[in-house]
């Protein structure tokens, strides 16, 4: 199987990778004039890249004509992820990128145990390391990790950008297959929090602000499990694991 890029140098039949990206194919994979690999431009479309030149830093192609990403669900969804502790929040980026998710937004509320430190450093390693995963499980997009948002008024505040919000709550609330299926919504968040859960407060912010309170049943779930159940629901429901 050809080895999977992304790259936002596409245009006119042409394109290039630079950085880590050509380093690997380059150095690590020691590819040459004529290799093929698969390239996904910021369009969506994958490209069946040839390699045309290798300079230092930089590897040119020539592209086929684009097609639409087999692995790319038919609705955007946003994961609003609670801030864990210990390092948790790299496995929640990881398996939700595999699974489908386009973009994770990290936030603190009320009860998260972590606290903010170095974020644009570790967003940087948050950012690889979705993009890892996308390569991985075929993506045809690039998710991406947007920096974490300080307050829980932060989250609220950008659930109008959405068709559906989705706020998972301990305290239960509507079951998902009675809001979810094909065709529902383009545009869906899903809102996760952290191991200390959300305040009452919170909870009825979110629903203020638009948001459809829903459980995931009886079970208390970890907080790195909560996001994977949930997504992995959400694409089911809505047509996007068949």
């Amino acid at each position: 199987m050809p080895h999977r890029y992304f790259t936002k140098e596409l245009s006119g039949g042409q394109a290039a990778l630079t950085g880590s990206d050509a380093h690997h194919l380059a150095d690590v994979m020691r590819a040459r004039q004529g290799d093929e690999v698969v390239l996904c431009g910021p369009d969506g479309l994958e490209y069946t890249g040839t390699i045309t030149a290798l300079l230092p830093g930089r590897v040119e192609f020539s592209v086929s004509e684009g097609a639409p990403g087999k692995a790319e669900p038919d609705v955007e969804m946003t994961l609003f992820a609670g801030y864990p502790k210990q390092g948790k929040l790299e496995e929640i980026i990881q398996h939700s990128v595999e699974l489908g998710v386009r973009t994770v937004v990290p936030f603190f509320s009320r009860y998260c145990v972590a606290a903010p430190k170095k974020e644009d450093v570790k967003n940087q390693r948050y950012n690889r390391i979705a993009a890892e995963a996308a390569k991985q499980a075929g993506r045809g997009l690039l998710p991406t990790v947007e920096m974490p948002l300080l307050r829980f008024e932060e989250v609220c505040a950008r659930f109008e950008n959405y068709d559906l919000v989705l706020f998972f709550y301990e305290g239960g609330g509507a079951p998902l297959r009675a809001l979810l299926r094909p065709g529902t919504a383009k545009r869906i968040a899903l809102v996760t929090g952290s191991e200390g859960g959300f305040s009452a407060e919170e909870a009825a912010a979110a629903a203020a602000a638009g948001a459809q309170t829903v459980g995931l049943g009886p079970r208390i779930l970890r907080c790195e499990t909560a996001p994977l159940a949930a997504l992995t629901a959400a694409l089911l429901l809505t047509g996007n694991l068949e």
